[in-house]
């Protein structure tokens, strides 16, 4: 399982024996995943694991299920930060351009000021002016980092927690098929 991975080897897809196609639902993908990649992962897994039996084979078909889970969080939450990321600009940019606004121009400067912030995200040249702009003012890349993180601490918590509780069970359905093999006197899984 720890062991070397040869990429110079070509990696072929370990299909479920037909025998055991039952216990393999279709995977419940996301707009965007692919059902290639899914398949991939699943087939190093199920190579890695080499189940034997229908016990065996479902409970490498959860651990390849939870795996690809918890690679489907890191994204989630790496498009999450990227969506924070904006509104940091955001808050930012307010902190700079409503200073000292006459309120009668407040309605109009929140407008440029939200307008710079989605050029920010959509216009490298716009966005290479609004990071200088912030710069002058103190507001490198760690500041926005950092406001990134203090507005998003309580949906990172939640993928925090998505993602331990996924790796929880991944390593008890690994523990559970060691103890499984071990009962019945099989090769066990070398230790992780």
């Amino acid at each position: 399982m720890n062991g070397p991975f040869d990429s110079a080897k070509p990696q072929s897809l370990t299909l479920v024996p037909i025998e055991f196609a039952p216990l393999c639902p279709a995977p419940q993908l996301l707009p965007g995943e692919s059902l290639d990649q899914y398949r991939a992962l699943q087939a190093v897994i199920f190579q890695d694991i080499a189940p034997r039996s229908a016990i065996e084979w479902l409970l490498a078909i959860d651990i390849a299920a939870l795996s690809w889970e918890m690679q489907r969080y890191r994204v989630l939450r790496h498009r999450l930060l990227n969506t924070y990321r904006q509104k940091a600009i955001e808050m930012a940019l307010r902190r700079i351009d409503m200073v000292a606004i006459a309120p009668d121009l407040q309605d109009m400067a929140e407008f440029y000021t939200l307008q710079n912030a989605r050029d920010w995200q959509h216009d490298p040249i716009a966005a290479n002016d609004i990071e200088s702009r912030l710069a002058a003012y103190g507001f490198d890349q760690h500041a926005v980092s950092m406001e990134v993180y203090v507005q998003a601490r309580e949906v990172l918590s939640l993928f925090e927690s998505l993602l331990n509780g996924a790796q929880l069970r991944r390593l008890l359905l690994l523990k559970e098929l060691h103890n499984f093999r071990r009962s019945i006197g099989t090769k066990s899984l070398p230790p992780s």
